[in-house]
């Protein structure tokens, strides 16, 4: 794995996370508005806003430089619509990235020829 497609891989993992949270904290802002006089829906629908689309952004580029099968890159990309799917997201990215290093450090070690 060259140096650009691991860094795709890994912008997209450290927004995955935080998107996720901020889908939540937004659900929890949007009952709160029905419940309380508490609004802040616009503020944290601008930011989860703002998240998202850098996720997908994310998305896009890592699935270009990773060549991802059309099923996995639809996975990462449902994973995003799911209120707590980031967080799996980013646990899936992060042990592919693990394996990626492996087996990059196996190749140049000559004990795989991959």
């Amino acid at each position: 794995m060259d140096i650009k497609t691991a860094s795709a891989l890994r912008r997209l993992r450290l927004v995955s996370a935080p998107e996720a949270i901020s889908f939540l904290l937004l659900l929890v802002c949007s009952v709160l508005k029905r419940t309380t006089d508490f609004n802040a829906v616009p503020v944290m629908g601008m930011i989860h806003g703002v998240l998202f689309i850098l996720y997908v952004l994310f998305w896009a580029d890592a699935w270009n430089r990773t060549k991802w099968s059309v099923k996995t890159a639809a996975l990462y990309f449902v994973l995003s619509v799911l209120p707590a799917g980031g967080f799996f997201a980013e646990r899936k990215l992060r042990r592919e990235a693990e394996n990626a290093v492996i087996a990059s450090r196996a190749r140049k070690e000559g004990i795989v020829n991959a």
